[in-house]
C-alpha cells in the first residue's frame, strides 16, 4: 500500500487505524513508546511522508493537509499524534540536503526519521566531513527511526563558528540510527507514549552533505513547502496534536457527561446548566482558535504558491495563531477535568490523559510562552531576528 498512495491519501489510509491508536493509549502509556507495528501502520499509511519531497516518494503535502491529519491522529492518541508529527516534520531536512543523501534515506517509502533540532552536539569540521558528538534530549519515537538527527553547533580550528548575526551556526547533522546510542530517560507526566529519550552519538563522522541549517541554507527543492516557513511548519506541527488532543478531550467529556450523575442528584451532568454552559463554551474556544489558525495557514500558503517573499509578519501571525491553538488546548483540557470531577482523575478517564498531555505539549520551545514574546516584538514594529520565526 506504501507505494501506491496517491498525493492526498495519509488521512483517509490512516482513518481506519484511529480506533485502534485510541484503544492502545494504555498500552503506549505503559510501554512509554509508540508500539512498532503501529509505527509501520503509519508507515504504511504514508503518514511519515507528508512534509518529505515528491522528487525522492515523499507526499509533499499543503500545510493544510498536513495539521488535519495530524489532527485525526491526535484526536484519537495524542502521543500517536506526537511521534507521526516528529517523524513528518524531521523529513523537512531531505529538501535542504544533498540530492544523494536525500535520496539514500527517502527512497525506501518505509523510512522513519526523528531527531533534535536542538544544538546539544559539537560538529567539528574534518575535510568533506564533520566529527560529531553530542546527546539530545526529546528524541520522539527514536526507537522506529532508521535516521535520526541532531543539531550541533560547528566548530573549526577550535572555535566555534558564526553566522554574519553573530548566532552560533548551528546545523542538523544526519546519521544512520545504528550509530546512535537510545537512552531510556522518559519518564514523565504527559505524552508518555511517544518514547522522547535521549540520543547520544560519540566521535561519528558524518558527510556534510548529510547536515543541514534550517536558519542559514536556501531548500534545494522548489516546491511552495518548502518556501512555507520552516519554523512555521515545525510550530503547526506541535499546535496541530493539540487541536486534536483538546478534540479528543472534549468527545471524552461529552461521553462522560451523558451517562454521570453527580452524588445525590437525579440528573446527569449534561443535563445541568451549568455542565452546558460550560462545555458550549470550551467547544466555542475550539472551534475558534481552529478557525484562526486554518486562516493564518491558508493566508501563508497563498503566499507561499506565488512568486514573492513571505513577509515576516505573515510568519510572525502563523506562530501566533500556532501558539494561540496550544494554549488553548491547554486550557479547554484543563477546564474538562475540572467538570469531570472525581470521575476524571482515575487512569482509565481519557479526560486524565488528556489534561497530561495538553500540558506536555505546552512545553514544546516553538509554541512556548516566549514565542509570544518574538512576535509581540513584530507586532509593536522593533528590531527582530527573524531567523526563527
Amino acid at each position: 500500500m506504501a507505494d501506491t498512495l496517491s498525493p492526498a491519501s495519509p488521512l483517509t489510509h490512516v482513518t481506519p487505524l484511529l480506533p485502534e491508536l485510541a484503544a492502545r493509549a494504555a498500552e503506549m502509556e505503559a510501554v512509554r513508546r509508540l508500539p512498532a507495528d503501529l509505527a509501520q501502520k503509519l508507515a504504511e499509511a504514508g503518514v511519515f511522508r507528508m512534509v518529505s519531497p515528491a522528487a525522492f516518494g515523499g507526499l509533499e503535502l499543503s500545510p493544510r493537509e498536513i495539521v488535519e491529519t495530524t489532527e485525526a491522529i491526535a484526536a484519537a492518541n495524542a502521543s500517536a499524534g506526537w511521534c507521526a508529527m516528529i517523524a513528518a516534520t524531521t523529513a523537512l531536512n531531505a529538501a535542504y540536503m544533498a540530492p544523494e543523501y536525500a535520496a539514500e534515506i527517502y527512497a525506501d517509502p518505509m523510512t522513519i526519521t526523528g531527531g533534535v533540532f536542538a544544538p546539544m552536539g559539537r560538529a567539528v569540521v574534518e575535510g568533506d566531513h564533520y566529527r560529531v558528538t553530542g546527546r539530545w534530549q526529546w528524541g520522539s519515537g527514536s526507537a522506529n527511526c532508521t535516521w535520526l538527527c541532531g543539531g550541533c553547533t560547528v566548530w573549526e580550528n577550535g572555535e566555534m563558528l558564526r553566522l554574519p548575526s553573530g548566532a552560533p551556526d548551528a546545523r542538523m547533522m544526519v546519521f544512520a540510527a545504528s550509530e546512535a546510542i537510545l537512552h531510556d530517560t522518559w519518564h514523565v507526566m504527559g505524552l508518555k507514549g511517544t518514547g522522547s529519550g535521549d540520543i547520544e552519538v560519540k566521535d561519528i563522522l558524518v558527510p556534510r552533505g548529510r547536515s543541514v541549517s534550517l536558519v542559514a541554507d536556501a531548500p534545494r527543492e522548489a516546491g511552495a513547502l518548502y518556501k512555507f516557513p520552516a519554523f512555521g511548519l515545525l510550530a503547526l506541527g506541535v499546535s496541530a496534536v493539540a487541536l486534536g488532543n483538546a478534540r479528543g478531550a472534549l468527545d471524552a467529556f461529552r461521553d462522560l457527561a451523558t451517562v454521570k450523575k453527580s452524588q445525590g442528584s437525579a440528573k446527569t451532568l449534561a443535563e445541568r446548566q451549568t455542565m452546558q454552559a460550560e462545555f458550549a463554551r470550551c467547544e466555542a474556544q475550539w472551534r475558534a482558535a481552529r478557525a484562526y489558525l486554518f486562516a493564518e495557514i491558508d493566508r501563508v500558503w497563498a503566499i507561499a504558491k506565488g512568486e514573492g517573499a513571505i513577509p515576516v509578519g505573515a510568519r510572525a501571525d502563523l506562530r501566533l495563531a500556532c501558539t494561540h491553538m496550544t494554549r488553548t488546548g491547554a486550557d479547554i483540557c484543563r477546564t474538562l477535568y475540572d467538570l469531570g470531577g472525581g470521575a476524571a482523575l482515575f487512569e482509565a478517564s481519557d479526560l486524565q490523559r488528556r489534561f497530561r498531555d495538553a500540558h506536555a505539549i505546552t512545553q514544546h520551545i516553538v509554541t512556548a510562552p516566549s514565542t509570544l514574546e518574538l512576535t509581540g516584538r513584530v507586532l509593536f514594529g522593533l528590531p527582530t531576528d527573524a531567523g526563527m520565526i
